[in-house]
């Protein structure tokens, strides 16, 4: 009876994960893609790259709850029948993105400079950083209406119209790329406008499976919700925000820590981090079936179910992150070489490279925890667990310049985030409530 539930429960994680994988893979493609061509550039704009690919982390990530409350919300309605709510979650998510997307946009472009300063680019950096900025920003509500399609869908447990939606909109950015930067000759300028118009055909088309092609299939009615019916999603917000603000803001520490140690060491960080987050990133397609099947099992009512493809998924995670630190120690020589070629940065990058190697493990576990944990809605507990963990990084990424301790500093204040993240979601996992149906 075990062996069957197990062997049930490994093909619907496949089912989910799989499709997910290819999508998550996908996603940082954009940035990456931008870092292959623009690394051809030089140090300077590959630089001015990695500064603003860390203010568009902070400015839209912030609100990834369009995705994060999205999911557990329409798979826990669709787990008890209610394809209305399910429906009506969607709409809410859509209205959202539109609003905080706006918001967003109109805050970057008049607050361009300040923020581009505030991340230490002076000097040849300032105008390179401010003018991709400026360009990309325009692409706000179309980042966040991506976000709340990943969202809607994964709550229906289809990871596989994501993953075409995102292979499309990486497509467009792949082909403009070149074009725009070598083609035309407009440079760093180019990458952004490049971006812009991919990330608005991957929200165009998401608008169109969820409110008309597909809309009666789903039951979503295409309506504009009232404030009041928005309030509890923007409670969920409130939360996730926290969490991600705490999280993301800590990477942006460390992006201006690195900023501030050197140009050359600021273009490493910005190809370390890239492979850290192409591959690491990649084992959250199974925190993506986490937050799905662990929702629709609380919202059947079967605790118990919830609780086993919990603890499968993490094995399953384990595993993941050994097979990825493997696969990062082979490909240690290759992968650098294929966003640079300037001697400098290829050996600030190989310095750091044991880092991304060994915490693949630790990242695939605490990503897999975070997936439950959202399933579960434990979005409050979230909050407070990942302000902790920064605040420990935080306090060694401020010692780094007065130390001294350069690149390598600014990665042991990422491992510190992980392992506090690890120890605080671990702790609270032994609860046996956790998964209960009641929030």
């Amino acid at each position: 009876m075990r062996s069957t539930i197990s062997a049930r429960l490994d093909r619907d994680i496949a089912r989910l994960a799989i499709p997910a994988l290819g999508a998550l893979a996908a996603d940082p493609l954009v940035s990456m893609v931008d870092t292959v061509f623009v690394g051809r550039l030089g140090v300077v704009p590959l630089a001015a790259l990695g500064v603003n690919t860390s203010i568009f982390a902070m400015a839209f990530v912030v609100f990834n709850f369009l995705a994060y409350g999205t999911t557990p919300l329409v798979a826990r309605a669709v787990g008890r029948g209610d394809r209305a709510e399910a429906g009506d979650v969607v709409m809410q998510a859509f209205l959202l993105a539109v609003l905080v997307g706006g918001t967003a946009t109109l805050l970057l472009e008049l607050l361009a400079v300040p923020i581009v300063s505030l991340m230490g680019a002076g000097g040849e950096l300032r105008g390179p950083a401010l003018s991709y900025l400026r360009i990309r920003a325009l692409a706000g509500p179309a980042v966040l209406l991506v976000t709340a399609g990943h969202g809607a869908f994964r709550g229906y447990q289809d990871t596989r119209t994501p993953l075409l939606v995102t292979l499309g909109l990486n497509l467009v950015n792949l082909v403009l790329d070149p074009l725009f930067i070598f083609g035309f000759g407009w440079g760093l300028e180019g990458a952004a406008l490049a971006t812009l118009i991919a990330q608005w055909v991957g929200a165009l088309w998401f608008i169109h499976l969820l409110l008309r092609s597909r809309s009666r299939e789903l039951g979503i009615q295409p309506r504009l919700p009232a404030l009041s019916e928005i309030r509890p999603f923007l409670r969920i917000g409130r939360d996730l925000a926290l969490r991600t603000v705490a999280l993301i803001g800590t990477l942006t520490l460390a992006t201006a820590v690195a900023t501030r140690v050197g140009t050359v060491q600021v273009a490493a960080h910005q190809v370390a981090t890239q492979i850290w987050l192409l591959l690491a990133m990649t084992v959250d397609s199974l925190a993506v079936a986490a937050q799905a099947l662990v929702a629709g099992y609380r919202g059947a009512g079967d605790e118990a179910m919830a609780r086993r493809a919990s603890n499968r998924l993490l094995g399953w995670g384990l595993l993941s992150g050994i097979a990825l630190g493997c696969l990062f120690f082979l490909l240690a020589p290759v992968l650098p070489r294929l966003f640079t070629d300037e001697p400098a940065v290829l050996a600030a990058v190989a310095g750091i490279f044991p880092f991304i190697v060994l915490m693949q493990p630790l990242n695939a576990v605490v990503f897999v925890w975070d997936g439950v944990f959202i399933g579960a809605e434990r979005f409050r507990f979230l909050a407070l667990q990942m302000a902790f963990s920064a605040a420990c990084a935080a306090v060694i990424l401020c010692l780094v310049l007065p130390l001294g301790w350069g690149l390598m500093g600014v990665w042991w204040g990422i491992v510190a985030l992980m392992l506090a993240r690890a120890a605080t979601l671990a702790a609270a996992y032994r609860n046996p409530r956790l998964l209960s149906a009641g929030r």
